[in-house]
């Protein structure tokens, strides 16, 4: 098996994916933000300190999947149809989800990835001054669906 993201010579590239056919392709990942008790209580009461960080994380989140090919240099631009990012505070912090959505000629596993990643460091940065030891946790692909590789679910997980 080669990797299509290197050239003959070994170096990196990107890969061409002019003459594939566009197809619908969602992506779905999720990630943790582990925090402190007094952070957690804070964010249901929202009494957070410098603000609504669910609001601020959610936003963060959809703006992160519409700009994954200016942070990763070999992810193609493509067109983010969709973009929704989950979020639920827990006893232990709070569980994130991004599902991402397109009609393209490449997938879209790390837009999908990108906003969980850039949602949980919004509400560490919303956070920090509150609980210097949170923690971002468990960042994953949890589904795919379309393109030539088909659906594809984590074993473990729920839809």
């Amino acid at each position: 098996m080669t990797f299509t993201h290197l050239d003959a010579a070994g170096h990196a590239r990107m890969v061409d994916v002019t003459l594939k056919q566009p197809t619908v392709r969602t992506a779905t990942a999720r990630g943790f933000v582990r925090c402190a008790p007094e952070v957690v209580a804070a964010l249901r009461d929202g009494t957070a300190p410098k603000g609504d960080v669910l609001a601020v994380a959610r936003i963060a989140g959809i703006q992160a999947a519409k700009s994954t090919p200016a942070l990763l240099p070999l992810a193609h631009v493509i067109g983010v149809h969709r973009a929704s990012v989950d979020l639920e505070i827990t006893d232990e912090g709070v569980e994130i989800e991004a599902t991402v959505g397109t009609a393209d000629r490449t997938g879209v596993e790390m837009e999908a990835l990108t906003s969980v990643s850039v949602a949980a460091l919004a509400i560490v940065d919303m956070v920090k001054g509150m609980d210097k030891g949170t923690v971002i946790e468990n960042v994953r692909i949890v589904s795919k669906t379309g393109g030539k590789s088909g659906d594809w679910m984590r074993p473990g997980e729920d839809a």
